[in-house]
């Protein structure tokens, strides 16, 4: 859209103005402004006249010419009164060069390319606790597109009708895919593996020094797409390699609890975290229940083709227990074995002051298992970090060859947390 304005030299600073819906060309604008100018500066000329009724020939909207000096002027009739036995005219000045059209080069303005709203790429993440003030039972949405419509929208349904909207994104998230396989690593300890390569759909990334690191910085999750298939990691290094593609190296794995022991292929997917990805609604009690959810462009409605509709399940990993560490054993006398374990917390654990890390639990239960194979031996339930397993116990059992203790905390919400494992030979 493109405006001017003009003022004639003799006239004053009075301006008035007229909205009119109109389509036209630049050219084609100038023209009908220039005839409106021209046609305002003369028409402060009007004449009142009284003709008898035998002239009632003439109309408003006739043109009439007037003797005046030098030649004729050309009056309009723009008002007409009648009377007993004559009519009154009232006709302002015209110029009937004004009404020929003028030549005006055309002026092509530059023209934007359109794109069609295109569908969006939803990922969404069902995360443990990262800085604590999440919801812990809500999921994350993660959005990108190429190109970008400008913002996104998460609609939810309970059953697949009566969309209603639930988040807008007004940014998409870095996102990358992996080019070669990441081995398994344990957590804890920095992974000097081979550089990790991945090619960034959006967004860059960047190096880190050891302070910022450790204080929570370049934290992403790596995972197949699915909302429970992540595992989070940090990395210190990045190093751009080719056009968009990066390898990250010195890397924190299995952050939060979400240890893996798979190897995570070539075309997993990297969601930078990097506060772009929202949580959505959910409570507590739609945990574990299938919704639907459609995502797209937000300037499109939620039936618009260009939406992607998507029927998901989430289990509230920000409830779930950590998985228990440092698993041990010794032996008791008669052959019992003693295990001992250390407790995580899934809340609070960065202070150093306390004793011991909060509790984040209604109480203290862990689950027991003794696997064989693809047996489990035995199962119990405690409220202390330590179980043993008897002599008794091992005999009543067939206890013979490599075998497992498998412990995981338990929440009264969600059940069983994630299993830490010790292997042993009996």
């Amino acid at each position: 859209m493109i405006s001017e304005e003009a003022v004639l030299g003799e006239d004053d600073a009075t301006v008035s103005t007229s909205e009119i819906p109109l389509a036209m060309t630049r050219a084609e604008g100038r023209q009908t402004v220039e005839r409106w100018l021209s046609e305002s500066r003369v028409a402060t000329d009007t004449v009142r006249l009284t003709l008898p009724r035998s002239r009632l020939v003439v109309g408003a909207g006739d043109v009439i010419a007037l003797p005046e000096e030098g030649g004729q002027g050309h009056f309009r009739v723009d008002r007409v009164e009648m009377l007993a036995h004559a009519q009154k005219l009232e006709a302002i000045r015209i110029e009937p060069e004004s009404y020929r059209p003028v030549l005006v080069k055309p002026e092509v303005g530059p023209l934007r390319g359109f794109d069609a709203p295109a569908p969006v790429v939803p990922f969404f993440l069902d995360l443990p606790l990262m800085t604590g003030e999440e919801v812990p039972h809500a999921p994350h949405v993660a959005v990108t597109a190429r190109p970008w419509p400008g913002s996104a929208a998460v609609y939810v349904a309970d059953r697949g009708e009566d969309f209603r909207l639930d988040q807008v994104l007004e940014a998409r998230t870095p996102i990358g895919v992996t080019e070669n396989a990441l081995l398994p690593a344990p957590a804890g300890v920095f992974d000097r593996g081979p550089a990790l390569r991945v090619r960034m759909l959006h967004g860059g990334l960047e190096n880190v020094g050891g302070e910022r690191l450790l204080s929570g910085a370049n934290l992403c999750a790596i995972g197949d797409g699915s909302p429970g298939g992540w595992e989070l990691f940090q990395f210190r290094d990045a190093a751009l390699v080719d056009v968009d593609t990066y390898e990250i190296g010195h890397r924190l794995r299995g952050q939060l609890g979400t240890e893996v022991d798979a190897v995570w292929p070539a075309g997993a997917f990297v969601v930078r975290l990097d506060g772009t990805p929202r949580q959505i609604g959910l409570t507590e009690g739609q945990v574990g229940q299938a919704r639907h959810y459609r995502v797209g462009p937000a300037s499109r409605p939620v039936d618009d083709a260009a939406y992607v509709h998507t029927v998901l399940a989430f289990e509230g990993a920000g409830l779930r227990p950590l998985s228990p560490v440092h698993l041990e054993v010794s032996e008791a006398p008669g052959a019992d074995m003693v295990f001992g374990w250390v407790r995580r917390t899934r809340i609070g654990g960065d202070r150093w002051e306390t004793p011991e890390v909060p509790l984040g639990e209604e109480a203290e239960r862990y689950i027991v298992r003794v696997v064989q194979g693809e047996s489990v031996l035995r199962e119990e339930m405690v409220s202390v970090p330590v179980w043993t397993y008897t002599a008794g116990a091992q005999a009543a059992d067939g206890l013979a060859g490599a075998f497992e203790l498998r412990v995981a905390q338990v929440s009264a919400l969600v059940g069983a947390g994630r299993f830490a494992a010790l292997g042993l030979v009996a």
